[in-house]
C-alpha cells in the first residue's frame, strides 16, 4: 500500500514538469496522510486540458451512503480496478495523477516498524496513478476525492513491502489522463512496478509515524543507516 508520502518540490518546478498553465498553491509537505487534501492533476472533460486540483485522499464512490468509507479506500489495487465496484467507474472515466517526490513504507524489525523513505536517485517530483470521484452531500455540495493505485513491488521495495504505488513515466501521462481512452488492456499496460535502478530506499526516523509531524526531520536518515 501507500499510506504516506512527500511533496516538497517548488510549485514552479511542478508546474513546468507537468505542463500546468498555473502553479498549484503547494506548501512543502513531508508527511502527507490519508483524509488530507492532496495535489493532483486531471483532465478537464470539456477542454481535454490538464488542470491542477486538490482532492481529499480517500476515495468516496458516488453511490456511497457514508463518506467515511473513504478512509478504507486510500489505495486501489491495479489488478482489480476493472472489477471492484468502488473503483471501476473511476478507472474508466476519472483517472488522475497524484503528485509526489517520495513515499514511505515500513518494515517490521523486532518489536518496532522501521520506516523507509523511497525517492528517485535524481531527486525530483513524479506522478502516482490515481482515480478520483465526485460525491454529493445531502445539500448538493460536492466532495471530490481520490485513491492511489498500487502494484507489486520492485526490487527496491520488495525487502520492505510487497506493494508500491504505480509511478508513471512522463510519456504515459496523456494516456492515463485522457477520459476518452477506455481500453482496459491499454490502461493496464501502464500499471507496472517502476524500474528499481532509478530508485533508492533510506531508513528514516520514527518521527514520520505520527502524521502530526510534517517537517524535514521526517526524511532525515535514521542514526542506524545500516537498518
Amino acid at each position: 500500500m501507500c499510506g504516506r508520502y512527500t511533496l516538497k518540490t517548488a510549485p514552479e518546478i511542478v508546474a513546468e514538469q507537468f505542463q500546468l498553465e498555473q502553479p498549484l498553491a503547494i506548501q512543502p509537505r513531508y508527511n502527507v496522510a490519508p483524509s488530507q487534501l492532496v495535489a493532483c492533476i486531471r483532465t478537464d472533460p470539456a477542454s481535454i486540458e490538464r488542470e491542477g486540483v486538490f482532492l481529499w485522499w480517500g476515495l468516496i464512490p458516488s453511490w456511497a451512503k457514508d463518506p467515511k468509507i473513504g478512509m478504507q479506500l486510500i489505495n486501489a489495487r491495479a489488478e482489480t480496478l476493472a472489477e471492484k465496484p468502488s473503483f471501476r467507474a473511476a478507472f474508466r472515466h476519472r483517472r488522475c495523477l497524484v503528485l509526489a517526490d517520495g513515499f514511505y513504507e515500513w518494515r517490521r524489525e523486532g518489536r518496532t516498524k522501521q520506516p523507509y523513505f523511497f525517492r528517485f536517485r535524481e531527486e525530483g517530483p513524479f506522478a502516482m496513478c490515481g482515480l478520483w470521484e465526485r460525491w454529493e452531500k445531502s445539500d448538493g455540495s460536492p466532495i471530490e476525492s481520490c485513491a492511489i493505485v498500487t502494484t507489486e513491488s520492485n526490487a527496491v521495495l520488495e525487502p520492505i513491502h510487497n506493494r508500491m504505488p504505480v509511478i508513471l513515466h512522463p510519456k504515459d501521462y496523456d494516456l492515463w489522463l485522457d477520459p476518452r481512452r477506455k481500453d482496459p488492456a491499454e490502461l493496464f499496460s501502464l500499471l507496472q512496478p517502476y524500474p528499481p535502478d532509478e530508485m533508492v530506499a533510506v531508513p528514516v526516523s520514527l518521527r514520520v509515524n505520527n502524521p502530526k509531524n510534517d517537517d524535514r526531520m521526517c526524511i532525515e536518515p535514521s542514526e542506524d543507516s545500516s537498518a
